[in-house]
């Protein structure tokens, strides 16, 4: 058989492999993400724990110092403790019960979360975009917050 043949057939075979480890991974019920040797995704281990428990104070200290909030469909520009509040008032009214990470992407010093949070009876959509500059902590520029449509 032929060299690509070969090739093309290894390659599949990694696919399967990877996308079976990360398949048995969500299904295990586990929230956050695991830390890879380089701590690649280690920003998003906190954040889904604060997220999942409802610390908005927590979760504060991920935030740049501006960001942009998006809650429903409200959305702005605010100081970070402008941010911690509106997040604390939304957990205050939509009690949290769990947070599943279902897609993460990162690129040079950009990192993109979306999950499902189950809060207050509802399902709700959350975004977070995260930057780091020259070497420092990652910091959360956007957040966003939005209801789950129910599946029909």
């Amino acid at each position: 058989m032929s060299k690509c043949f070969h090739i093309a057939t290894v390659a599949l075979a990694l696919f399967f492999c990877v996308s079976a480890a990360g398949q048995s991974f969500f299904l295990s019920g586990n929230n956050t993400l695991p830390q890879n040797t380089s701590g690649e995704y280690s920003v998003f281990s906190s954040i889904t724990k604060y997220l999942a428990a409802g610390d908005a104070a927590s979760l504060s200290s991920w935030f740049a110092d501006n960001l942009e909030v998006t809650v429903i469909s409200s959305s702005r520009n605010c100081s970070k403790k402008q941010a911690r509040e509106i997040l604390r008032s939304f957990f205050d009214a939509n009690t949290p019960r769990s947070f599943q990470v279902t897609h993460k992407a990162s690129e040079a010093n950009k990192k993109y979360l979306i999950g499902l949070l189950n809060a207050g009876g509802e399902l709700f959509q959350v975004s977070i975009y995260a930057t780091s500059s020259a070497g420092d902590p990652y910091k959360i520029q956007q957040l966003s917050i939005s209801r789950q449509m129910a599946a029909y």
